[in-house]
């Protein structure tokens, strides 16, 4: 039996990578392997793609293009995994920058979204998505991610602007040197880990 979930993409890639994490780990801990794992692992089924793109919401009568377009995140946060095919994630990409309500969207959007560029091999895009100019991709003087008026201290934005920055600088496993930034950006970072693959 296949195993199911609701289907967003971003779900089905994180758990994908999370059991596999936790495959890893438990061999490195030299503990028995856990077959149930590696089978709800591989059973995992792909997400649904519509008309060339991954969409946003499983059922088309509630998809839509509002809010966080966290469907780029299956490869951006979340390392490679075989259930995302990169081009069919370029394409929805590509379709988000340009057909998405940016007056909706929060303030960790745009790095994630430069965070998805970069893993593209798209740099730029990804520094194109942190230079947005959104309402909700603007910092006080303070520093802090500005929301509307009733949050005006948004760390998600934050801390999601310096994971994108250490990604498109450092790197991931097997990736060259400062794969978010095209030519014309001279990169210098110390103390910065790879992320995983």
């Amino acid at each position: 039996m296949k195993a199911e979930l609701s289907d967003p993409t971003f779900e089905l890639a994180y758990w994908h990578w999370a059991l596999d994490t936790a495959i890893r780990w438990r061999e490195l801990l030299g503990r028995e392997p856990a077959p149930h794992w590696e089978q709800t692992r591989d059973e995992l089924r792909r997400p649904e793609v519509r008309e060339g793109i991954y969409p946003a919401i499983r059922h088309p009568v509630l998809d839509r293009r509002t809010d966080h377009p966290s469907v780029l995140g299956a490869l951006g946060v979340v390392p490679r995994t075989p259930l995302i095919r990169p081009e069919i994630m370029e394409a929805t990409l590509l379709d988000i920058l340009q057909n998405w309500d940016w007056r909706s969207t929060w303030g960790w959007d745009c790095p994630m979204i430069a965070m998805t560029a970069a893993r593209l091999g798209r740099p730029d895009l990804a520094v194109d998505a942190l230079l947005m100019p959104t309402p909700k991709n603007s910092y006080l003087s303070n520093g802090h991610n500005w929301q509307n008026e009733g949050l005006p201290l948004y760390l998600p934005g934050n801390g999601g602007l310096l994971i994108a920055v250490a990604l498109m600088a450092a790197g991931w496993d097997g990736s060259k040197d400062a794969p978010g930034f095209s030519g014309g950006f001279t990169v210098r970072h110390e103390g910065l880990n790879r992320l995983p693959a």
